[in-house]
């Protein structure tokens, strides 16, 4: 199957198939975009939905956000994790308000230079707000195209520049097209050609795809085991920004002492916490949630 009939088939699934999801709906801004691809890095679908849409009720545009605090912005991050993501999510709306007169910015390097945002981010920005002819590489596309093009299982544990140059290479050359078929690689990856599992039957590209035709070899690098988080610092640290972000006045350490056992773990956590700015000191032994009024 020529690389173009591979996209035409990979579109008219998705165009049948695709999860009716709020950031893909006609109309949705780029700020909305922006949000949705920061809050799916490393989180699951399900539970982005509901803190995505809270999060547009309150702040709709950059400015809303640009004009709250950083504490606002952790405290309706919640528990979806990763909380820094917050931050950069704030960081970002600031900057593109100094900017960009509030306006998130079509032009790929302008989206490079904002606070927290990557090469895929500014990609998936550049292609799904503004239809661009991206490539737009996340772990699901680079499964896809590793498999459909290349025959191999996976495409090994980072994104390199081969990555990016196969994925665009499969794009056809009108834009609005192309970000349409970058779309339609990532709901590929993520539901049918997925890293366990993969429902070839249900694949459009099945009979042109190389990892079939070479056998479905399996991956010959180490696999990689999913990420524990009962009982490590990521859990004491979420249950250490459960407190802070129930209160609006500063939080005495005592209340935070009795949130995990182990002391010494417990103030390496806080201490990581002030480390990346989500936590400030207020005080004699009193800590707030950064930038709290």
């Amino acid at each position: 199957m020529p690389e173009t009939d591979l996209a035409d088939a990979a579109i008219e699934w998705f165009d049948a198939n695709a999860r009716d999801l709020p950031w893909r709906a006609p109309g949705t801004s780029a700020w909305a975009v922006l949000v949705s691809e920061i809050m799916l890095q490393q989180t699951p679908v399900a539970r982005v939905l509901p803190a995505y849409e809270a999060w547009l009720a309150r702040w709709p545009e950059p400015a809303a956000l640009a004009a709250d605090t950083p504490a606002e912005a952790i405290r309706m991050w919640g528990r979806l994790g990763y909380p820094r993501r917050a931050m950069r999510l704030h960081e970002c709306a600031v900057a593109i308000v100094a900017r960009h007169g509030g306006e998130v910015p079509a032009d790929l390097d302008a989206l490079l230079a904002l606070p927290g945002v990557g090469a895929y981010t500014a990609r998936a920005v550049a292609a799904f707000a503004y239809g661009q002819r991206q490539p737009v590489v996340d772990t699901n596309v680079r499964r896809f195209v590793a498999r459909a093009s290349r025959g191999k299982a996976d495409a090994g544990p980072t994104t390199t520049p081969a990555d990016l140059a196969d994925t665009e290479a499969l794009l056809p050359v009108e834009p609005a097209r192309a970000a349409r078929a970058s779309a339609a690689f990532m709901e590929l990856g993520a539901v049918v050609c997925t890293a366990r599992s993969p429902r070839c039957a249900d694949c459009p590209v099945v009979d042109a795809c190389g990892w079939r035709a070479e056998g479905r070899p399996m991956p010959t690098g180490p696999t990689r085991r999913p990420q524990q988080y009962a009982g490590t610092d990521r859990q004491v640290r979420g249950l250490l920004l459960a407190v802070l972000r129930e209160s609006h006045d500063p939080v005495p350490a005592g209340a935070l002492d009795v949130v995990w056992a182990d002391a010494v773990q417990r103030d390496r956590a806080l201490r990581s916490l002030l480390d990346d700015g989500l936590v400030s000191p207020a005080g004699e032994g009193l800590y707030t949630l950064a930038g709290e009024a």
